[in-house]
């Protein structure tokens, strides 16, 4: 048999298929969940309102105010143009007509439905990312240390954090601050890797007190139990109560407030991870806990945390909504959605469009948050992606 011969009965080798990267399979499977894909359509549409929203309506003459009064003009109807000859120059909507109405004093709605955007988004984003970095490192050290032994002495911070809460409660900010920032990095310290590489003795005098142990993983999750025992809008509201009203409160107090459930995720991550082969090669070669932990574990158990957060971004916008709503939210002269629609309660039978306009939009906005959150969670399981 001569080389053609040979050539011809061996079977021909298929070309391999190319191989997909993943911002390839992520839109991939992201097209064939044609809810998802609506969720992110409207995210990005809401994004580029915002962010518009912020240009046009701040600045000394911005192009929509949303603070102009004109009493001759209060609730006017959506798409109803201005009495230009009741109106001073400056006073004219720059669109020529009221897209939204007017509120009971003549602003225009569709302007403080942009600048409310704004609010929303920078409320939503700054208070998840608190919460997801508080989280992140609470479930990371919960699970990665497990049932390893801790001094009760970091257990006593939680006394420390209180005091500094009643001071702040009592009217002594400057001392309430003191103490809140000294105890929160006495805590991160005490649970941290570099807390766990002090095994020096306490004092004589603290022995009796300090002599007891707790396992860090016990410590952690059982303080996320009792904050999970909390209604945590009461919570909020409470606390909004106590401290001045300004964006930076509600955003904080927000993002405090809400991390528990991305800790567990973590958590959960992590116990399967750190039995990993690459978690103990790491180990072996002498790698320190805290780039093990960072660098080498948090990478891989990032995936349910952003599903996490795309959907804690819808409910920090209608915890802000609904601390707004009843009086406790973003304080004027800002306009946010929640005020919005309080301002319209009064006038819902006259004026149903300042009730409808501000819900419909919330609605729409976390609907979308909520379904893209969802199919993202579906996009990241490793099963269904298999399955595809």
């Amino acid at each position: 048999m001569n080389t053609e011969n040979i050539a011809l009965a061996a079977p021909l080798e298929e070309p391999a298929a190319p191989r997909r990267t993943r911002f390839e399979e992520f839109w991939r499977l992201l097209r064939k969940n044609s809810l998802a894909l609506g969720g992110l359509v409207v995210f990005a549409l809401f994004f580029a309102t915002a962010v518009a929203g912020v240009f046009l309506t701040s600045g000394s003459k911005p192009v929509f105010d949303p603070s102009v009064v004109r009493l001759q003009e209060k609730l006017r109807p959506p798409l109803s143009r201005p009495d230009a000859a009741s109106l001073k120059p400056d006073e004219i909507p720059a669109l020529g007509l009221y897209p939204f109405g007017t509120d009971d004093l003549g602003r225009d709605v569709f302007a403080r439905m942009l600048q409310g955007a704004w609010v929303s988004l920078t409320v939503g984003f700054v208070a998840v990312g608190i919460s997801v970095a508080i989280g992140i490192f609470m479930g990371a050290i919960a699970g990665y240390y497990g049932q390893q032994h801790v001094r009760l002495e970091q257990v006593l911070v939680t006394a420390v954090l209180l005091s500094g809460a009643a001071l702040l409660a009592a009217g002594q900010r400057t001392l309430g601050a003191v103490v809140l920032v000294t105890g929160h990095a006495w805590l991160f310290f005490s649970i941290s890797p570099w807390g766990f590489r002090r095994r020096k003795s306490p004092a004589p005098w603290m022995r009796f007190f300090l002599k007891g142990t707790s396992r860090v993983d016990t410590v952690i999750m059982r303080f996320v139990d009792i904050m999970l025992c909390f209604p945590s809008f009461f919570l909020i509201l409470t606390v909004v109560a106590l401290l001045p009203a300004s964006i930076y409160t509600i955003m904080i107090v927000i993002g405090l407030t809400s991390w528990e459930g991305t800790a567990r995720f973590v958590r959960a991550e992590f116990l399967s991870l750190r039995e990993q082969d690459f978690v103990a090669a790491a180990r072996a070669l002498g790698v320190g806990n805290v780039r093990i932990i960072f660098r080498h574990m948090t990478p891989n158990a990032i995936a349910p945390v952003l599903v996490s957060a795309t959907i804690g971004i819808a409910s920090a916008i209608l915890t802000e909504a609904g601390l707004s709503f009843l009086g406790f939210g973003v304080p004027p002269p800002h306009a946010t959605w929640g005020n919005i629609l309080s301002d319209g309660k009064r006038f819902i039978f006259d004026a149903p469009w300042l009730t409808f306009i501000p819900g419909a939009t919330i609605l729409l906005v976390v609907l979308a948050f909520n379904l893209f959150g969802e199919g993202l969670r579906d996009i990241l399981n490793p099963k269904l992606r298999q399955r595809n």
